[in-house]
């Protein structure tokens, strides 16, 4: 079972957004092929929900920052290379018999551009055998599973004896490009797939190293899912410039955790930064934090920005509750999953809110094998679950007042906050004195 994940969660997050908007996809994509950047895609699309799957693919990438690798290959090869493997019309394959006076002729004054991406594509194999052989030559056994894999697996593509003539070869004739383009192009051609995607992966491991190194990223340490332990120390949002970290612990005792803050204290970007770090831990990949320690999980669904159905004929409020229907379907067919929510309710009246956010929020905390991230402006809820659940844990984000106005520190506290700072901030933009005509921006 791999690691369960919903476009919801994917856009809240923004895992894979396209366009103007960032994503955390962007952020690691430093490959140097098309490829690797294309698996790279593939590995966020499906996080890893086996233990030792993401902690091999962490040592991976551990170790290529460790030793400072540069990836080996020229960049610009690659395009030749797939153009030039993806052709596998038989009436493009070279022949003897082709190798006329007419041809030369036309070849020599650039005529034939068909036996040019052909020529093409078997020097950039050249090359990518020869840049290879010399890479793993000067390449030392490595105590990571995945690395070694890769290697070994490249070693064993690399003595294949249909090829054993690639050594040195930078140029070629007619009479070469014929044979060549037989074993590469035809022959085996699906051996130099599995070429390419070693080297692929090798290209990620060393981007996301070099990634991981630049922005101070931490690894993180797996546990196997029985032990029910989350330990995030300095974690903070990757896509803010100057962010705050934040420390968290939570264990099978408080695998609830109820958020409560004043608007614009920094919930919701607690919660992306808390479940991005979660996101990118089952990928095996670095964290945006100091330290982390977690225990695998079978899936993560977010509610944090959610879209409208109105075109559907859905109100808001009734959205909400499809949506929390779906993740809580979920809940009956996987175990230890995480589920963020970033203010149950908010599209409803303040009795309902409260009396379904209570009821809500009570009956997630009889789901122990599960971990909760609630966040509400209903601090009433917080006292009541403080009498009723014991594996509840409570933490809110203050606001301090300096001159009248609001200031955030953005640093989680313990406890319920009582910061209501919504008329302050109406009132510092004058709302009431411009609707009354007594001022205001022109």
């Amino acid at each position: 079972m791999g690691f369960r994940i919903d476009k919801q969660t994917l856009n809240d997050l923004a895992i894979l957004s396209a366009g103007a908007n960032k994503s955390v996809y962007e952020i690691f994509n430093r490959t140097h092929t098309r490829g690797g950047a294309k698996l790279l895609e593939e590995m966020f699309q499906h996080p890893l929900s086996e233990c030792d799957l993401i902690a091999n693919r962490s040592a991976a990438i551990h170790y290529y920052q460790n030793c400072g690798m540069e990836f080996p290959f020229r960049a610009a090869i690659f395009d030749a290379i797939e153009f030039y493997l993806d052709n596998t019309d038989t009436r493009s394959q070279l022949q003897h018999q082709n190798n006329t006076l007419e041809w030369k002729m036309k070849n020599l004054m650039g005529a034939d551009t068909g036996y040019t991406w052909i020529q093409n594509g078997i020097l950039g194999c050249l090359e990518l055998l020869n840049t290879l052989n010399d890479f793993l030559s000067k390449t030392v056994d490595s105590d990571s599973k995945a690395v070694a894999e890769v290697n070994l697996n490249l070693r064993k593509l690399l003595d294949n004896e249909k090829w054993a003539w690639y050594s040195g070869k930078k140029k070629i004739n007619y009479e070469q490009a014929v044979a060549y383009d037989r074993v590469f192009r035809f022959e085996e051609r699906d051996s130099f797939y599995k070429m390419l995607h070693y080297v692929y992966l090798m290209d990620v491991y060393i981007a996301v190293a070099r990634v991981a190194k630049e922005r101070g990223f931490a690894f993180a340490s797996v546990c196997p899912g029985e032990r029910n332990v989350l330990k995030i120390k300095g974690a903070f949002h990757p896509f803010l410039k100057k962010p705050k970290g934040n420390t968290l612990e939570v264990d099978e005792n408080s695998n609830v955790i109820f958020l409560t803050g004043a608007n614009m204290a920094g919930k919701s970007t607690f919660m992306k930064t808390f479940s991005i770090a979660i996101f990118l831990a089952h990928v095996g990949f670095p964290v945006p934090a100091e330290a982390m320690e977690f225990s695998v999980r079978n899936g993560m669904f977010t509610t944090i920005n959610l879209p409208d159905n109105l075109s559907m004929g859905y109100s808001h409020f009734y959205a909400e509750v499809l949506r929390l229907k779906k993740v809580v379907m979920q809940l009956q067919q996987t175990k230890k999953l995480v589920i963020v929510f970033d203010e149950l309710f908010r599209r409803t009246n303040v009795k309902d809110a409260y009396d379904a956010t209570l009821a809500v929020t009570e009956a997630f905390a009889g789901v122990p094998d599960c971990l909760f991230l609630i966040s509400t402006h209903i601090i009433e809820v917080g006292v009541v679950l403080k009498e009723r659940c014991k594996n509840i844990r409570f933490v809110y984000l203050p606001t301090k007042m300096e001159g009248g106005k609001p200031v955030y520190t953005y640093q989680l506290t313990e406890g319920i906050t009582n910061d209501r700072h919504g008329m302050i901030i109406i009132n510092n933009e004058k709302i009431i004195d411009i609707i009354n005509g007594e001022g205001g921006e022109q």
